[in-house]
């Protein structure tokens, strides 16, 4: 039986369309998954939207729109970016779900039972922007001498009964996994930090508002609703099926790898440990906090005019080749920078350049001067099986280890250098020269050249996944032959060239793009 593998994005705040910044997340996390899924894994992929809260409300309110009204809306703009994406969840949650609902006052109740709940009056200062609560000492002073966030968002001050969870009988449990749990947190830095916070000192914390009513009901308090935080972290349990024990539930929890933006790190790596430890459940495996996508070197935001919309991009410059660049360009878990020309000279470089001209000329020359029959036989050399070698430890050791470690830009490196050491390759042997000079040759080159571009087709494939399809479509690989474990198979391509498969002229996969207009 598969190994189970559950993996979520945070869920995106819909109060208005989606930004490069969600496509970046839910394109990372679609590249675990996938790999996850090639490499023999059970996967459970969740992703979704986190409907409630004030600012949707707000939103709403302004827009003359009722809030379940905004959230249908949004939402579905959401679940459309993640479809063009080609993002491969199984499930795309929605907190305005019943079901949501239900396993929210389930862990509440859960917490009610451990003694963790207490009803009391809250005075301080609170984020509508961030939907969070902050202490006076993290306050900072903004230009004009006023009081902002640590994210620099307005605070104000709020006064209002409220439900209080006892966040402060956790500090010594919550370091204490931290020490015992070294990966729990990643990457480093974002372990640091949050270990710094909690060492300073916990307070409890505020876990429902009266002041609104957009949200999840508080069981036996009618006149409050969650915090949207409770709320919004149960979904990664309502997603496989809490509080029924279901088999999903039993099979997939706790979940493996939460992949979120730095800047909710707190939210996930202590109230969500606190909040599952009250409840007596396991907590997940590991939280990692990736960096900021900035646009040429610049935060994004409204006021300057520089947020992309990711459908945009992606008409632009193809789905795959976005992609790539992202996960290519930005070290995973530090902040990066794009632009459309950065995407063009990377697409170009690597895709069109490199790996698509060598696919094209190999299967190409096939086509045409094999008639499309594989080559069998010929005369090998040493310079063939050092290739092959290359090859089998890239797409077999080297990738699979940096993709498992989140490393997907180093990975992406080691797949290009065995995409270089092929065009090497084929310029030293020159096939189009030994077709007239040493045609028994020219077959050990192609057929050493076909094996290859399969296996590097394949390992590519959680980062370009239709571009990937559609290559080993073309060479006939089938579905079942593209994972780790058949990359491993000796007698692959030998089973494939006897099989009568016949390769058609081939259609370019990666065409070269195109700079944008000044």
């Amino acid at each position: 039986m598969a190994d189970p593998f559950y993996i979520t994005t945070a869920i995106s705040y819909p109060n208005g369309p989606p930004h490069i910044g969600h496509a970046y997340e839910a394109i990372a996390a679609d590249a675990v998954a996938r790999f996850q899924r090639l490499a023999g894994r059970d996967v459970f992929f969740l992703t979704g939207t986190d409907e409630h809260g004030l600012k949707m409300a707000q939103t709403a309110r302004d827009r003359g729109l009722t809030p379940h009204a905004l959230a249908d809306e949004m939402s579905s703009l959401f679940r459309a970016m993640d479809e063009k994406l080609n993002v491969s969840f199984d499930r795309f949650i929605r907190t305005t779900e019943p079901a949501h609902h239900r396993a929210s006052q389930a862990i509440w109740q859960a917490m009610v039972e451990r003694g963790d709940l207490y009803l009391g009056r809250y005075e301080g200062w609170y984020s509508v922007r961030d939907e969070a609560f902050y202490d006076e000492k993290e306050l900072v002073a903004g230009e004009g001498g006023e009081r902002l966030s640590p994210q620099g968002t307005p605070v104000e001050w709020t006064v209002e009964e409220s439900w209080f969870f006892r966040l402060s009988a956790y500090q010594e449990t919550l370091l204490q996994h931290y020490r015992d749990n070294p990966s729990f947190i990643r990457p480093e830095a974002r372990r640091n930090e949050v270990m710094r916070f909690v060492e300073g000192g916990l307070s409890d914390l505020s876990v429902s508002r009266t002041s609104f009513d957009w949200g999840v009901k508080v069981p036996g308090s009618d006149a409050h609703v969650m915090y949207v935080w409770v709320d919004a972290l149960t979904n990664y349990l309502t997603g496989v099926g809490y509080p029924d024990n279901s088999d999903t539930y039993e099979k997939f929890w706790p979940a493996d790898l939460h992949i979120i933006g730095k800047d909710i790190v707190r939210f996930h790596t202590v109230y969500w440990p606190a909040f599952l430890m009250s409840a007596g459940l396991p907590l997940p495996r590991q939280v990692f906090g990736h960096g900021f996508l900035l646009h040429r070197g610049e935060k994004m935001s409204k006021s300057l005019g520089n947020v992309v919309d990711p459908n945009e991009l992606a008409e632009a410059f193809g789905v795959d080749p976005l992609r790539y660049f992202l996960l290519r360009d930005v070290t995973f878990g530090q902040d990066g920078s794009y632009s459309a020309e950065a995407i063009v000279t990377r697409v170009n470089a690597d895709l069109s350049n490199s790996f698509g001209n060598l696919a094209q000329r190999t299967l190409s020359f096939i086509a045409k001067n094999c008639e499309g029959q594989l080559p069998q036989g010929g005369r090998g050399e040493a310079a063939d099986e050092d290739l092959l070698a290359l090859v089998r430890r890239t797409v077999a050791e080297e990738v699979p280890a940096a993709f498992a470690d989140l490393a997907l830009s180093q990975g992406i490196e080691a797949w290009l250098r065995a995409v270089f050491a092929c065009n090497q390759y084929i310029d030293a042997q020159a096939p189009w020269s030994l077709r007239k000079t040493d045609p028994e040759r020219m077959l050990a080159v192609l057929a050493t050249l076909y094996q290859a571009i399969a296996d590097l087709a394949v390992a590519i494939s959680p980062i370009i996944p239709a571009s990937a399809a559609k290559l080993l479509d073309q060479m006939g690989v089938a579905e079942e032959a593209r994972t780790f474990a058949a990359l491993a198979d000796p007698d692959r391509y030998a089973r494939l060239a006897a099989s009568g498969f016949t390769l058609q002229p081939p259609t370019p996969i990666f065409p070269r793009l195109e700079a944008p207009a000044d």
